[in-house]
């Protein structure tokens, strides 16, 4: 296997797959991230155990301290195990921890290919309808008024993908604490960088936003008149839309896949 080596800064995925050598890395993170992009491209596919510390040393061109610290951090994630005598293995995907920020980020533009934004999306499904309508009995006029500052940011930056996403996020994860359901409002926090992943893809597959922000608005008068069920209803249609756009920004891969091939 070529030897790759990671210097600090230093994008790791556009350095993927180049074969001229990077000067000796100074930051452990960044031989924790070049070792998950590896298991995450399948260059060490699940099961398989990984290199020896000495070949993981000379590979990335680092001591075996840097190494060990780096297989705690993806241990600790679920990507790896070790086994005495045996050496350390790659864990199935079905073992990460995938709401981990880190987790997704290495994963990055290969999430399409491991079927995490429908399970997201079936998460919200089951979540969201029942928190928007809890909301609309227990929200304070300020988590109301944060709402409400989170939809319009989303109107005023429609046609700024990152900007719009952000504001969607603020609008969720603010809807959940909204419900003041303890296990929703920790929630919130967990599925956060998840969530985040998953409406860009959603808010990314479509050139116009208008539909999305006028169910943001309704929710938000849904929850001002504490009307319960418009608030649930809201929810549902918030998450049809982004079963649609999340179908198209599948197909879209799909056919930029077969292209490719």
């Amino acid at each position: 296997m070529e030897k790759r080596r990671v210097e600090p800064g230093v994008n790791l995925r556009e350095i993927a797959g180049t074969e001229k050598p990077a000067k000796r890395p100074r930051v452990q993170k960044n031989i924790t991230a070049a070792i998950a992009l590896e298991i995450c491209e399948e260059v060490f596919p699940g099961g398989s155990p990984l290199p020896r510390e000495n070949d993981l040393c000379e590979r990335y061109g680092v001591s075996r301290t840097v190494i060990r610290e780096s297989l705690k951090v993806l241990e600790s994630k679920g990507m790896v195990r070790g086994r005495p005598r045996i050496g350390t293995i790659v864990t199935d995907k079905d073992d990460w921890n995938i709401l981990d920020q880190q987790v997704l980020e290495w994963i990055g533009p290969r999430i399409m290919d491991f079927n995490l934004l429908g399970c997201i999306l079936e998460a919200r499904r089951a979540i969201e309808p029942f928190a928007a309508e809890l909301a609309a009995e227990r929200a304070t006029a300020q988590e109301i008024a944060d709402l409400e500052r989170a939809w319009q940011q989303m109107r005023d930056v429609e046609g700024d993908i990152n900007d719009f996403t952000e504001a969607d996020v603020a609008f969720h994860t603010t809807l959940l604490k909204a419900s003041h359901n303890q296990v929703f409002r920790q929630l919130s926090a967990i599925i956060h960088a998840a969530l985040k992943f998953s409406l860009h893809a959603s808010n990314e597959a479509v050139e116009k936003r208008d539909e999305a922000i006028d169910v943001h608005r309704q929710l938000v008068e849904a929850l001002r008149l504490r009307d319960k069920a418009a608030a649930r209803d809201c929810s549902s249609r918030m998450l049809d839309l982004a079963a649609r756009d999340l179908a198209a920004a599948l197909k879209h891969h799909r056919e930029a896949q077969g292209s490719a091939v």
